[in-house]
Parts: C-alpha cells; structure tokens; sequence
C-alpha cells in the first residue's frame, strides 16, 4: 500500500468512526446528571398526578438521575403546558399532560399561549381513559333512550355536570346534545369529584364520569351507569351497553394521558424518551397502578401520538363550532 493510499484509508476509517460513534455519543451526553422536570399541569392526587409520579420515578432510575415531577396547575392545564412550550429544548423539561390542554381547550380560546402542536414534540402516548354515563339512583332514566326522551319532553331542564369547562367530559355532554337535538345545560365543577358528588345528591341530572371514580358509587348503587365511551364493553362494567350499541355509532370517546418535549429537542433524546417510557410501562406495578385509576396502557410512538392529538383537534373543532360555544 502506498503512503497516499494509507493516508486516504485512514481518514475513510476515521470518518466512518466518526459517523457511527455520533449517534451514540450524542445520545451518551443526554442525561449529563442533570435532573429532568416532568411538569403536571393540574394540581396532586389527580390521574395525570399519580401515574405520571409513578412513571418518572422509574423513568430517573433508568437514565441514572433524578426526575422531579412539578404540580404548575391552572387554567384548565393551560398555564403547566405553556411553560414547557416556553422551555429549552434540551431534555430536561418534559409535559406530562392530557387531551384537554393538548386537543380541546385550544379550541376554546380566543388566544392561546402555545401552539399545541407546533411547540412540542411528541413522545409517546402513556394510555387512554374510558367514561361512563350515569345519572343518580333516584333518577327515572335506566337507558340512555330513556335520558333523551327525558331531554326532549324537559327542554334545557336536564342539566349534565363535569370537571370544568373545556374537558373531555364537558364535550361528551355536548356532543350528546348534538347528536340527540336536545336543549340540555353544562354545569361545570372544579374537579370531578365534586361534580360527581351533585350528580348523586341529584342536583344535576347526569354527567359522563372517569370509570374508576364512578365505579365505587355504580358497585354502591348511588349511581346507574347507563353506557360506557369504549369502543367494547368494559370488565369492569360487563353489563352495561357502549354508547354504539345504545344506537350512537359516533360516540367512541376517551381522553388520553401523554408525553411530551419542547419542540426543537433532539430526535435522540425523544426516541430514547419514548423507548424507555414505553418499557416502564410494561411494569407490573405501572400495569396494575393504571389498572386502579381505570387507565388502558398504550405506549405509542411519536408519531401516533402526533395523530391521535391532530384527529382529536379537529373532532373537538366541529363539536365546539356546531354546538355554538363561545370561545372565551
């Protein structure tokens, strides 16, 4: 071999070295010991709460440093959202949050702080969260036939509750009076417990509920379940009709729990994100947590997130616009 031919051969070598050891060592300087933030937009003890705790918890223990989950709650996850949106894009913040902020409240309002997809980059969708409609045991109605009937021989005297306004559950209420032609009015709580408890006290009429916060008062015999959201029936509720078999083919609704970065973070450090969220979720624990809260584990790809957020956009653009809600 000649000294110029050795000369080309090693810097070839050299840059194929080069090329495959960039991936890795740009991968290796993320996490560099620093903590990572997983922020919560809605206050402690809630769903997104608990499982995100759980999920980062062991999420810090694989990448070798510490994850501090951060309660920023208000405005209907709005204020959390936008706080990540505002941050760098280096791994270090991440977005644990939900479909309201991330699908439906953007068609809420007038002028958002965010861009609920361009100023993120998605990581993987954790899982979904199905809804049971149900009235109280002193109500009449034991079909959801027998609820629209009440609705249409009582225009706007049937009320129906939820968490606030701008969720999933508000939306559900809607999209039911849409679909049935009915006059029904939203009363909105702060928090679904406390709705919850006016729908068993009778002060509203009926409201579409998280399956593991009703399912304590269906099993009591305070609440009758009249349909569940999911696209099957549930184990938990065998007995009780989808809303497709109920006759409304359109109504497969479940809010969903994902996790997102900063736009503009390295494509390195989501997929390293999304592998090893996506194992933790194969936990046993994280299994048998999420089966507590009432939550179907998914683990999805970035990309499947990123659809399932722009399909939920624009449903949730087309209930807010025909059913003539004010963005405020």
């Amino acid at each position: 071999m000649t000294h110029m031919h050795r000369r080309r051969f090693g810097a070839l070598g050299l840059a194929a070295l080069a090329a495959t050891s960039m991936p890795a060592l740009a991968q290796g300087q993320w996490p560099t010991g620093r903590p990572i933030t997983w922020v919560v937009p809605y206050p402690p003890g809630g769903t997104t709460d608990i499982l995100g705790r759980a999920i980062a918890q062991r999420l810090g223990a694989s990448l070798g440093t510490t994850v501090i989950v951060d309660n920023k709650a208000g405005a209907t996850g709005t204020i959390g959202s936008g706080f990540v949106a505002r941050s760098a894009p280096d791994g270090y913040t991440l977005l644990g949050t939900s479909i309201g902020p991330q699908a439906i409240v953007p068609n809420l309002l007038q002028k958002m702080a965010y861009d609920p997809v361009g100023a993120f980059a998605p990581v993987t969708l954790i899982g979904t969260i199905p809804h049971v409609l149900v009235v109280g045991a002193a109500q009449p109605m034991r079909t959801v036939a027998d609820l629209v009937a009440q609705a249409k021989a009582r225009p706007e005297e049937l009320s129906f509750a939820s968490g606030g306004s701008g969720t999933i559950l508000q939306m559900q209420g809607e999209l039911l009076r849409l679909q049935t032609g009915t006059r029904m009015t939203h009363v909105p709580y702060k928090g679904d417990t406390p709705a919850i408890q006016d729908v068993l006290a009778g002060h509203t009429s009926f409201m579409f509920a998280p399956v593991a916060a009703a399912l304590p008062h269906i099993q009591g015999g305070q609440l009758r379940a009249l349909a569940v959201t999911s696209a099957a029936r549930l184990k938990a509720l065998p007995d009780v009709p989808t809303m497709g078999q109920a006759g409304f083919k359109d109504f497969v609704v479940e809010q969903w729990q994902a996790l997102y970065a900063p736009a503009g973070t390295p494509t390195a450090v989501v997929q390293r994100l999304n592998a090893e969220v996506v194992r933790q979720l194969k936990d046993p624990e994280i299994a048998a947590m999420a089966d507590k809260l009432g939550v179907t584990l998914v683990g999805s790809t970035p990309q499947q997130l990123a659809d399932t957020q722009k399909a939920d956009l624009a449903k949730w653009a087309k209930v807010v616009k025909d059913a003539g809600i004010r963005p405020e």
